[in-house]
């Protein structure tokens, strides 16, 4: 089958289907940005309030004090009740606490701080094994993260206990506080169980002789609020793992006496736990215990309560939300890991191969010197070139560009092309008003950049031609530069080495560092590796021959410059990368201008990528490492970019921040370095390195938007016409 006539397709402009003509373009990508900005940071924030990352968990220490109640508090029972108890002969109230206490042969074993996936079930099987039932003082943060755990506990015949939803000294907190978090547990046990407790066992709280002041007032605001306080006789310490024999002693109650036991079934290793239930169990049987619920030893009814729908639904909309933000933060948690040891682990790979890439040009130049014989010194390869500069309002440059092609070393003949594509200013009248030798100047409807490239290839009068964006001047040595490698007959395209010619500014010196790093630096690594994705419209050689076989530039994708470069080398044309064929380009000066070129650039990109997926499983090493590391680098890692950094603002604010800032100005270190490295590749000055640090923290999360936005656009199927940046004129 003969390829397409490049004559014939250059007046031909790609149909345009009605239906995909008239999608919008999406507008959602500042909204969906958001949103996902603020669902991440909603899951940090819950899953650090729930594991006690965020707020006061630890106890704060308060004065013991002195009072008649709290005197009979210190000497009384476990359970407390802080209601009036009764009235005298006199009629007067006595409003003092009354206490209970378990009777006698009876111990009540109580468990704080779980539920736990690993411990609780273990714990459940040895209360199983020996017919005794407890009651488990719940974490509803921990509840509403395995519920089927807290509905085993129920329909085993054991209770729960209210131990506040994030583990806080509730002593320390404001009312507010203290309401939030005792309801979020109830939720959370109600969603879970369809009940709600009456028993609450505040954090921090150990035996009554214990109890400071504040605290005293604290369970009389939990009396108020309904509840019964429970604290402990016996505390065994089981937290601090002295050992499953001292866990033993320290839960055996005194002669005979009743007991509150206070054992731990979360918040680390509790095996010396289990095993001391296990052996405690067996030493009270011996001794004629039973062992059963609290409310159940005072002969107090249940315990739980039946909970309204309301309640139960909230509980279960609990749930999903803890579940849903421990999955997200553990997602985000691998992915900023993965994120930084690709990021890294591509750096410095990247930088071996430009290294690489450096020396074996470096050595095949002075191979080249030290020849001695000149009958051994092949000619210079110097063929007539035609030079194609599409343009579209591009009046302010157009004649710099020109010129910069015209005043060239090179010693064969120069051909240069305008193809004004219905610019709407005085381009192609500015570019004929040259009325320079071997210039003409055609003009065509609007067509888009694809057509207008092929109306200048096929006017073309050379086998070797060279594309040129209008914005783009050449240095005098460029165009002998970026031939040179189409010597070989196997190479059918060169890239050339873009530079931003108006560096001035921080968003012109961040674009600087981009082109360096990010562009340049990168297509060494992709020559060694046969794999270059892009000839850059701005400076790119090819073959007539490779642009036959692979029917010319096609008007499918925005990103034309990527779409011929993949069909190129998925038709088994070499395309290599020429760093001494320097073109210096007019970069955007506002964050507009320079949305709306990278948005047409990356949504070019996938475009390119989906319409060459094919190449992955063809032969050859092009499809499965260019669309492998675009991918990679250039989709998926971006898209994560926005939680990541919040991620990493989380991190920061509200953990330990030296390992997050660690690993930050580690990362940030090596990009430095790198930065530096691949400047002196291309010979520029390191003294712009200082703006590397502020890029972090605008340059790339604009660019994570253009990812996201094109990935929008490219899901919905929308079409982008051919956009050109407002120019400023800089080289003319």
């Amino acid at each position: 089958m003969n390829p397409p006539d490049l004559r014939q397709a250059a007046g031909r402009v790609t149909p345009r289907p009605r239906r995909r003509a008239r999608r919008p373009v999406p507008r959602a990508h500042w909204f969906l940005a958001l949103v996902g900005t603020v669902l991440t940071a909603s899951s940090l924030l819950l899953y650090g309030y729930a594991h006690g990352e965020l707020g006061e968990h630890e106890p704060v220490p308060a004065p013991y004090g002195y009072s008649p109640e709290l005197d009979r508090v210190r000497g009384g029972g476990p359970v407390v009740d802080a209601a009036p108890q009764n009235t005298t002969e006199q009629g007067a109230a006595d409003r003092g606490p009354r206490s209970l206490s378990m009777p006698a042969r009876t111990v009540a074993l109580t468990f704080d701080d779980g539920p736990d996936p690993e411990w609780t079930p273990k714990l459940l099987d040895v209360l199983k094994r020996h017919g005794a039932k407890a009651t488990f003082f719940a974490v509803g943060a921990r509840v509403a993260e395995y519920p089927d755990l807290a509905r085993r506990i129920v329909d085993e015949g054991h209770e729960l206990g209210n131990h506040t939803y994030a583990h806080v000294d509730l002593s320390a907190v404001p009312a507010w506080r203290r309401q939030l978090e005792l309801s979020l547990t109830q939720h959370a046990i109600a969603g879970a169980t369809g009940m709600h407790t009456r028993l609450v066992r505040p954090p921090y709280n150990a035996t009554p002789s214990a109890v400071s002041a504040r605290q005293w007032e604290t369970m009389l605001a939990l009396d108020g609020d309904g509840y019964l306080v429970t604290l402990a006789d016996l505390d065994t310490m089981d937290w601090s793992r002295p050992g499953v024999a001292a866990i033993v002693r320290a839960g055996t109650p005194y002669r005979g006496r009743g007991a509150v036991v206070m054992l731990h079934d979360s918040g680390g290793d509790r095996g010396q736990t289990v095993e001391a239930a296990d052996q405690l169990l067996t030493k009270l049987a011996r001794h004629g215990y039973r062992a059963t619920t609290l409310a159940e030893g005072l002969d107090l009814g249940s315990a739980h309560v039946p909970a309204d729908d309301s309640s139960r639904i909230l509980g279960r909309l609990l749930s999903l939300a803890q579940r849903g933000s421990s999955l997200a933060v553990e997602t985000l948690a691998w992915v900023m890991v993965a994120a930084g040891v690709l990021t890294l682990a591509r750096l410095l790979v990247f930088v071996v191969l430009a290294r690489a890439h450096a020396r074996r040009a470096a050595g095949a130049r002075d191979r080249c010197r030290r020849r001695q014989a000149p009958e051994r010194v092949p000619p210079p390869y110097r063929p007539p070139v035609s030079v194609i500069v599409p343009a579209y309002n591009e009046e302010l440059g157009i004649e710099a560009t020109v010129w910069s092609l015209v005043d060239t070393e090179y010693p064969a003949p120069v051909e240069v092309i305008v193809v004004d594509d219905g610019s709407s200013d005085a381009t192609a009248e500015r570019a004929a008003a040259l009325r320079l030798p071997g210039v003409r100047v055609f003009r065509r409807p609007n067509g888009g950049k694809a057509a207008a490239l092929n109306t200048g290839i096929a006017r073309a009068s050379h086998e070797i031609m060279i594309t040129v964006d209008g914005d783009t001047v050449f240095e005098p040595a460029t165009i002998g530069h970026l031939v040179a490698p189409l010597a070989h007959p196997g190479v059918g395209a060169v890239s050339g080495n873009t530079k931003v010619g108006n560096r001035r500014g921080l968003l012109g010196r961040w674009q600087h560092l981009e082109y360096v790093i990010g562009f340049n630096l990168d297509r060494r690594a992709y020559d060694l590796l046969g794999c270059i994705p892009t000839v850059p419209g701005a400076i790119g050689a090819f073959r007539r021959a490779a642009l036959e076989s692979v029917g010319g530039l096609s008007g499918d994708t925005l990103a034309e410059d990527t779409d011929l470069t993949m069909a190129i080398s998925r038709r088994g044309w070499r395309v290599v990368y020429e760093e001494r064929a320097l073109a210096w380009t007019e970069a955007p000066t506002s964050l507009r201008q320079l949305w709306r070129q990278r948005y047409r650039w990356c949504y070019g990109t996938m475009q390119a990528m989906w319409k060459h997926r094919r190449a992955v499983v063809e032969r050859g090493p092009f499809g499965r490492r260019a669309l492998g590391f675009l991918t990679l680098f250039h989709v998926l890692l971006p898209l994560f970019g926005p939680a990541v950094d919040v991620m990493a603002v989380y991190a920061l604010l509200m953990r330990d921040p030296l390992p997050a800032a660690g690993v930050w100005a580690g990362l940030l270190a090596v990009q430095t370095l790198t930065g530096w490295y691949a400047l002196r590749l291309d010979g520029e000055r390191a003294g712009v390195l200082w703006a590397v640090p502020l890029q972090q923290f605008v340059f790339r999360q604009l660019m994570y938007l253009v990812v996201i936005q094109s990935t929008i656009t490219a899901l919905l199927g929308a079409r982008l016409p051919w956009q050109t940046i407002r120019r400023e004129g800089v080289f003319s």
